[in-house]
C-alpha cells in the first residue's frame, strides 16, 4: 500500500513538474520564429493586431491568455516593434501595452521640391504625404521656426535620422529644427560670414552647386564661380534654377527660349540667389559653398568628354570656346 501511495505520489508530481515546465515554456520560452517588424497603425483594432502578430509567434494560447490578464485589447499603443529570437510572450504582450517601439531610420536626401519631401517622408513613417505637406507649407509653423512656407525646405539637412514609426508631422519637423541648429556649429558660422551669406542663402547657394555638380572636389570651385558672380553683381545664369522654374527636371539641353521663362527661380532674368533653394543639398555642397575657393574665373561649362567636371573660364570669349565645344558634342550625340 505504502508502495501505491509513493508510486501515485511520485507520478503526481511528475506530472506537475512536467505541467510547471510546459507553462515555463509557454510563458517564459522563445515565442518569435524569425525577427519580426511589427507595425501597428494608429487607427488598427486589436483584431488586427492578433491577426498581424499570431503566423509570427509560437505559444499563441499562452498570449492571448496573458494578454488578456493584462487588459491588452484596450491598452496596446500603436508603432514599430522588433519581435527579436528570444522574446517570450509575457515581453512581446508588455512591449506592445507600454508602447516600447524601435525606432524607424528615416534617410532625407535627393529632394527637389517639398511635395517629393512629404512623400519620401511618407514612405518611412506612419503619417500620409498630405498631412506631412500641410505643415511643410504651413506659414504659421514656419513662423514659429523662423522661417515662412517657401524656406522652411531649407531647413532640412540630407542625412539619416532615428524617429518613432509614429512620429506626428509636427514633431518631425521640430526635430529637423534642432537638427538644423546642430549643423550649423559655431565654426560653420564663422565661414558663412567669410562669405557675406546668410543661412539660407548659404543653403540656396548650395543648391544650385548640388545641381551643377556632384564631383564634391570641384564645387568649392564652382561656388566660388558663384560668390564672384554675386559680388560684382553679374546674373548667376545656372542653368539648373530654369529646370526648377519651369519644373522640367528632365531637361537635358537648356535652349535660349528656355532662358526667358518667367519666374523668380530664373537666374537668368533675376539678379542675385532665387528666393529658396532649388534641391536639398548635400551636406558636401553646403561645406563647398562654406570652403568656397578664391579665384578669379566667373564662367565654367560642362566638360565635352562628359566625365561629370567642367571648364572654367576667365572671360567670355574663352567661355564661349568652351561652350561651343560642349554644344558640338551635344550635337554630335543627340542629344535635344
Amino acid at each position: 500500500m505504502r508502495k501505491k501511495i509513493l508510486s501515485v505520489l511520485a507520478a503526481c508530481a511528475a506530472a506537475a513538474l512536467l505541467a510547471a515546465l510546459i507553462l515555463f515554456v509557454q510563458f517564459k520560452g522563445n515565442a518569435v520564429r524569425a525577427e519580426y517588424e511589427l507595425y501597428i497603425g494608429s487607427q488598427a483594432d486589436y483584431a488586427q493586431v492578433v491577426d498581424s502578430l499570431m503566423p509570427h509567434i509560437r505559444h499563441r494560447a499562452a498570449f492571448r491568455f496573458y494578454a488578456k490578464r493584462i487588459g491588452l485589447a484596450w491598452s496596446f499603443k500603436p508603432g514599430h516593434y522588433t519581435l527579436t529570437r528570444g522574446m517570450n510572450v509575457i515581453r512581446i504582450a508588455r512591449t506592445i501595452k507600454l508602447g516600447l517601439q524601435t525606432p524607424v531610420r528615416v534617410t532625407i536626401n535627393n529632394v527637389r521640391i517639398p511635395a517629393q519631401l512629404a512623400a519620401k517622408l511618407a514612405a518611412q513613417i506612419e503619417a500620409d504625404s498630405a498631412a506631412l505637406m500641410a505643415v511643410l507649407a504651413s506659414g504659421p509653423k514656419a513662423r514659429e521656426l523662423g522661417f515662412d512656407s517657401v524656406t522652411l525646405f531649407s531647413m532640412f539637412i540630407p542625412d539619416s535620422y532615428e524617429f518613432y514609426w509614429t512620429v506626428t508631422p509636427e514633431e518631425l519637423v521640430g526635430r529637423m529644427k534642432r537638427e538644423y541648429d546642430r549643423f550649423w556649429t559655431p565654426e560653420r558660422d564663422a565661414l558663412r560670414k567669410r562669405s557675406g551669406l546668410s543661412r539660407l542663402e548659404v543653403m540656396t547657394l548650395a543648391s544650385i552647386v548640388y545641381e551643377e555638380t556632384r564631383m564634391t572636389d570641384e564645387m568649392p570651385r564652382v561656388a566660388g564661380v558663384y560668390i564672384n558672380r554675386l559680388k560684382r553683381g553679374i546674373p548667376l545664369q545656372a542653368d539648373p534654377t530654369v529646370k526648377y522654374a519651369m519644373q522640367d527636371f528632365a531637361l537635358r539641353r537648356i535652349l535660349y527660349k528656355h532662358l526667358r521663362f518667367p519666374s523668380p527661380y530664373n537666374t537668368y532674368i533675376n539678379k542675385g540667389l532665387p528666393p529658396s533653394p532649388i534641391c536639398m543639398p548635400g551636406k558636401n555642397a553646403i561645406d563647398a559653398v562654406l570652403n568656397f575657393e578664391k579665384h578669379d574665373y566667373i564662367f565654367f561649362c560642362a566638360r565635352p568628354t562628359f566625365d561629370g567636371y567642367h571648364n572654367f573660364a576667365r572671360t567670355l570669349d574663352e567661355h564661349m570656346k568652351n561652350a561651343r565645344a560642349y554644344s558640338a558634342e551635344l550635337d554630335r550625340r543627340k542629344i535635344r
